[in-house]
Formats: C-alpha cells, structure tokens, sequence
C-alpha cells in the first residue's frame, strides 16, 4: 500500500514538472521580453537625461561666453544668435538678457520679444513677471505714466515676486504725472519692508529726501 501511494506521488511530481516546463516553454518569453523592455527603458532614460544635460551645459557656456562681450550691442548680437531648443523658461532667460543688452538701441525689438514673453502660458510666472516688469522699463516714457501704473499694478500685489521693484516705479510714474505726495507714500513703504534690497531701499530713502519728505527710522 506504501509503494503505491509513494509511486503516486511520484507520478503526481513528475506531472507537476512536466506542467511547469511545459508553461516555461509556452510564457518565458513573456519573461525575457519584460526583462528587454525594463533594461532598454533604464538606457533611453540615461541617454535622455545624458542629452537633456549636455544641451542645457552647452546653451549655458554659449551664454555665458556672449555675457562676456564688453560692448553692449555686440553683447545683444551674440546672444540672439543662440538658440534655446530647451524648455521654454531656457528661451525665457536668453530673451530678458538680451533685452537688458540691446537697451535703448533695440527698444522695439526688445519691447515685442519682452511683451510676447510675459504672455507665453507655457513660461514660469516669475519668468513672466519679470519680463513685463523690464518691458516697462525699456519703453519708459513712450508709456505714458498711467500706462505705466496700469502695466505695473498686478506685478506690484503683496506676494508677488517683484513687487517692490514694481511698486518703485508706480512710485516713479506717480512723480511723473505731479503726484508726488503719494509717490513718497509708496516709497517710504517700500524702505519699510523687510524684504528689501539695500540698494532698493537707498534710491526710495533718495528719491523721498529729493521730494521733500521724511523717511521712517
């Protein structure tokens, strides 16, 4: 009786592997083709990665390299020749610094480039912002001051990224159309706040002495 059921059971195992190879045979390469997929997946990310790195290297030496350019329209022309095949904050960057570059000479230019960045959805908001903020100071007077104010506002809003810079020249718009008590308001403000810059804070103390005011200690 022991024999028998002890030749069973080894039918029974010896059915069980032949089931198993026989599922191995049919599915293993279901296995390996997984196996491929994950290893080649982990190199294309590497390679990416190793691409995405190399570029965003190579954009910032060429940067850089036309930052270096001691003459200011040669400095603009080097940096328009670069071209940001990066995202879209990389063309955010190329396009403020060679606005700061072109100044005067390249207002038109700079101001449709500024404009068209402060509009594109696609840019981080500070990025944004500060491309709206450096439009009105390129355009200056052909804004009117009200224009100017208008323009400014939002970027002035508590919390906002460059808000005390927007709000300095709301300050200097005000001055412009005569309204000087409430020029000196916004800046002795501005020399309150903890947040700003020391040179922020000596030109808004300046400008408050130079229009007769007081300045808070």
């Amino acid at each position: 009786m022991a024999n028998n059921e002890s030749f069973i059971d080894e039918v029974n195992d010896e059915v069980r592997r032949e089931r198993l190879f026989m599922l191995y045979r049919r599915y293993a390469w279901i296995a390996v083709a997984v196996v491929v997929l994950i290893v080649a997946g982990a190199a294309y990310n590497e390679f990416r990665k190793a691409n995405a790195r190399a570029a965003a290297e190579a954009f910032g030496d060429s940067v850089l390299s036309a930052l270096e350019v001691n003459d200011p329209l040669a400095r603009a022309g080097a940096l328009s020749e670069i071209e940001a095949t990066g995202p879209a904050d990389q063309a955010a960057v190329l396009a403020l610094l060679e606005a700061g570059a072109s100044g005067t000479s390249g207002e038109d230019a700079s101001l449709a480039q500024l404009d068209a960045l402060a509009a594109n959805p696609d840019v981080t908001q500070a990025y944004r912002d500060l491309a709206a903020l450096t439009a009105v100071m390129v355009a200056g007077e052909a804004l009117s001051p009200q224009d100017r104010i208008t323009r400014l506002q939002p970027l002035a809003l508590p919390g906002a990224p460059y808000a005390l810079l927007a709000s300095e020249q709301i300050a200097m718009a005000h001055i412009d159309q005569g309204n000087t008590d409430l020029a000196i308001e916004i800046l002795q403000g501005i020399a309150v706040e903890n947040a700003v810059t020391a040179d922020l804070r000596t030109r808004a103390a300046q400008v408050i002495v130079a229009l007769g005011g007081t300045i808070d200690q």
